[in-house]
């Protein structure tokens, strides 16, 4: 029942108290988790960017819409990335996949064009988006997961290489006047026979 509480509790952070920030204990745990993130065939086609160098925090939140007030309060942005370099991953795979996994990916994924592939990598960042926000919520932490950036800016800032940005997630300790939290308004969900169905 302590994970049913949790996703009860769970919601997505609108403001931060930016005074407080996550336990370098913590931001170690987090790391650990993102890296045993499950995905298919053990793929892994992904890196995670931790960041809480203010400087940095400000360029990033200049190409994040309307999420900039976020990344400027919250301790720590998170940038989660995909793998865009489809020969990279060929060969890189042979040093941590067993034959069987890799015998899956070239008879299953890679009959498949470079734009299914890029997305069979990217189904696997979102698989740890999951993970991740979960394990935030179990330490007592609060996230809040952004689609809403320039994609292409972070890639630029970032300077990266043979990874693109997909998404970012906001991690710290909420402001107490936060009016999103579930004790100010209550958490919006269809009804459980909407969304689940027993055959």
């Amino acid at each position: 029942m302590y994970f049913l509480e949790l996703a009860k509790n769970r919601y997505t952070t609108k403001k931060y108290d930016s005074s407080k920030k996550v336990s370098e204990e913590n931001i170690q745990k987090l790391k650990e988790i993102l890296r045993l993130s499950p995905s298919s065939i053990n793929s892994q086609p992904w890196e995670f960017i931790f960041i809480s160098e203010e400087s940095l925090k400000s360029q990033l939140s200049q190409a994040s819409e309307f999420n900039e007030s976020k990344i400027k309060e919250c301790s720590h942005l998170i940038v989660f990335t995909a793998l865009n370099n489809i020969k990279k991953f060929e060969k890189d795979i042979l040093a941590y996949l067993p034959e069987g996994n890799i015998g899956y990916y070239n008879q299953v994924i890679k009959s498949q064009s470079d734009f299914e592939i890029k997305s069979w990598f990217q189904k696997q960042v979102y698989l740890s988006l999951g993970f991740f926000m979960s394990a935030c919520a179990s330490l007592g932490i609060d996230s809040t997961p952004m689609e809403g950036i320039d994609n292409k800016k972070y890639d630029e800032i970032l300077k990266l290489e043979d990874y693109s940005t997909l998404f970012a997630v906001a991690i710290g300790y909420r402001d107490p006047n936060d009016t999103n939290q579930p004790s100010i308004t209550p958490k919006s969900r269809l009804d459980i026979d909407t969304v689940i169905k027993t055959k």
